[in-house]
């Protein structure tokens, strides 16, 4: 076996992001008496997201403003008078609800069991619980390893020093490691960052222009099996 650890990044490779997303959007507007605030402002709230989880990636603000922040940004620029952090606790509660997966995670999951295998994502930490420890996946995991935990994210090395500590690992076992992510600029990039092999998972089949490379990429869950044995 070429790999015996692999590092799962949750969002977007394990579990749909996009659906538990647009979920919590709906289920939060609808919370405040407006159901079809989710159509309206999807389209603003997610450049808003995508903006700030790229400051998170670099370091520029933490999960904690960034989880009322974005509210701020999205009732300011729509005009809509709602209180931002009661809108996130609810929009947090109703997104670790989400517990949508990507075609074929259950599979591979029960095809690496020989492996070791572990979670290692930006994401907010009770959500994340709460998505994993809701899903068929809850039993799969060694380590569940979160940003706000580690005190460092991808694709920071912090957070891998940080996962390899909690898998009892260390510099000579990194040939054995694997990540696997969706995420050129966290996963694949902190993959680099720290010596170990990447694999992107880019089942859209979407143009790298980044200039990151990594070791394998695939479209399709399934397809990691080969690499990995």
């Amino acid at each position: 076996m070429k790999y015996d650890v692999i590092l799962f990044d949750a969002d977007d490779t394990l579990f749909d992001y996009g659906m538990a997303e647009s979920n919590a959007l709906y289920q939060a507007f609808a919370h405040f008496g407006l159901p079809t605030g989710a159509e309206t402002y999807a389209d603003s709230y997610k450049a808003i997201n995508a903006a700030l989880w790229k400051d998170l990636e670099q370091g520029r603000i933490s999960s904690a403003v960034l989880r009322v922040e974005r509210f701020n940004r999205l009732f300011a620029e729509n005009k809509l008078e709602y209180d931002p952090e009661a809108f996130s606790d609810a929009y947090l509660r109703f997104l670790g609800e989400g517990t949508f997966l990507i075609q074929g995670a259950v599979e591979l999951l029960g095809a690496l069991k020989d492996c070791r295998l572990a979670v290692i994502t930006n994401g907010i930490r009770d959500v994340q619980l709460s998505r994993i420890g809701g899903s068929p996946l809850r039993e799969a995991f060694e380590e569940i390893i979160i940003s706000e935990v580690a005190g460092s994210q991808k694709p920071e090395t912090g957070i891998f020093d940080y996962a390899f500590a909690k898998l009892g690992l260390s510099a000579a076992d990194k040939a054995r490691v694997l990540i696997v992510g969706d995420s050129l600029t966290s996963d694949i990039q902190g993959g680099i960052n720290y010596g170990i092999d990447t694999c992107w998972f880019n089942p859209l089949n979407k143009t790298n222009g980044s200039g990151l490379k990594p070791k394998y990429e695939i479209r399709d869950l399934a397809e990691l099996l080969a690499i990995v044995r």
